[in-house]
């Protein structure tokens, strides 16, 4: 019995990893794909169209002389344009299309991916619901931690957060940034729903605060957990939880249409959260992750089910859209940056210099990426 559970575990593990190796296997395809479409319609010359890298496992050239291929390695691919790393007279050659035809070709891989993201968020609201926190378990003291009265002030169990002074709940950073700076013992306004006799009834309530709500970075969940009166609990192998959780809710048509839109957003903009922190010290690269991280948190986070699936999917889908934008060598964002210079100037930048600009990127962002699984074991 021993043995046929331990190889159940494994093979559920297996499943997840799949899983996960699909969902980024399916953004890249996308994303090459959208840089595909839009050189056809400009009329590119198209070498190769990859899914994945490495060697080949197989190949197939169709009649106007493109190459499509399926490669070995599962975690990327590539549109290879005519002529996008050098000079050549072929007249379809990337660098030989006008500037704005190319910053077009570049900005259609992430626009892909936000379309991809925006189409899973828009199917996991409809047949799901929204995940918003829960609160499912409520400290029963009845005073804050200076013994201030609480005087009923405070979420039931089972409360889903809908929003908070006013704005609507999306992730975790936004109930942060809702009570930033407010202090132990400060009245907060929120719409939660709450279970009654009648069914889940929306309610307005005002909660006190049972601790400053004082964060140091967007993974301080704890002080916000404490500061919303959240009962805590000792985890196995030491360390601290808190009775939160995920709850889905439903809202009507155009609401779930809208909070969709929105929420796509919100991902988007928490990645210049991060990047800000990370530039000013308030997170460590230790809370980043590379290519081995990501695939261990996606599968452990696509096998809870259809709706995480979704979300996980739609969640990388965003960040590969904008990570790709950013202005750092190697991306989208920095040839586009190269080819709006071309664009001012008449004239490009040395393509030898931007090659090896480009190469050098490529090369910093893989150390960086090995650098951030790395340091996940420590």
């Amino acid at each position: 019995m021993g043995n046929l559970l331990a190889f159940s575990d494994v093979m559920g593990t297996v499943g997840a990893v799949l899983l996960a190796l699909l969902i980024l296997l399916a953004m890249i395809t996308v994303h090459e794909f959208g840089h595909y479409l839009a050189g056809k319609i400009f009329r590119f010359k198209i070498n190769e169209f990859a899914i994945g890298f490495g060697p080949a496992l197989f190949k197939r050239r169709r009649k106007n002389g493109e190459l499509f291929s399926v490669r070995a390695v599962p975690l990327g691919g590539y549109c290879a344009f005519e002529g996008e790393e050098g000079e050549t007279i072929h007249p379809d050659a990337f660098n030989n299309k006008k500037p704005w035809q190319r910053i077009i070709v570049l900005l259609a891989g992430a626009a892909m991916n936000y379309l991809l993201a925006l189409v899973l968020l828009l199917l996991s609201f409809f047949s799901f619901g929204q995940l918003l926190v829960m609160a499912y378990r409520v400290d029963g003291a009845d005073t804050t931690q200076s013994g201030i009265p609480l005087a009923g002030y405070v979420f039931e169990d089972g409360d889903i957060i809908l929003s908070c002074e006013g704005k609507d709940m999306y992730l975790t950073s936004d109930l942060m940034s809702a009570l930033e700076g407010r202090k132990e013992g400060d009245l907060a306004e929120f719409t939660v729903s709450r279970r009654t006799v009648a069914g889940r009834e929306v309610i307005e309530v005002r909660v006190m605060l049972r601790a400053d709500a004082a964060f140091s970075n967007l993974t301080d969940t704890a002080a916000l957990w404490r500061a919303l009166g959240i009962e805590a609990f000792e985890q196995e192998g030491g360390g601290t939880g808190y009775y939160v959780a995920s709850a889905s809710y439903r809202f009507g048509f155009f609401e779930t249409v809208g909070r969709s839109v929105s929420y796509s957003f919100r991902i988007g903009g928490s990645i210049f959260k991060v990047l800000g922190q990370l530039l000013t010290g308030d997170l460590g690269l230790s809370a980043f992750g590379g290519p081995i991280t990501t695939i261990r948190v996606t599968s452990e986070i696509a096998s809870r089910g259809a709706q995480s699936f979704l979300e996980i999917a739609a969640y990388i889908g965003v960040n590969l859209a904008v990570f790709n934008l950013l202005p750092i060598p190697a991306l989208d964002g920095s040839k586009v940056v190269f080819t709006l210079i071309e664009w001012i100037r008449g004239k490009p930048v040395n393509r030898r210099v931007e090659a090896v600009i480009h190469t050098v990127g490529f090369i910093l962002l893989l150390g960086f990426a090995v650098l951030v699984d790395v340091l996940q074991l420590f």
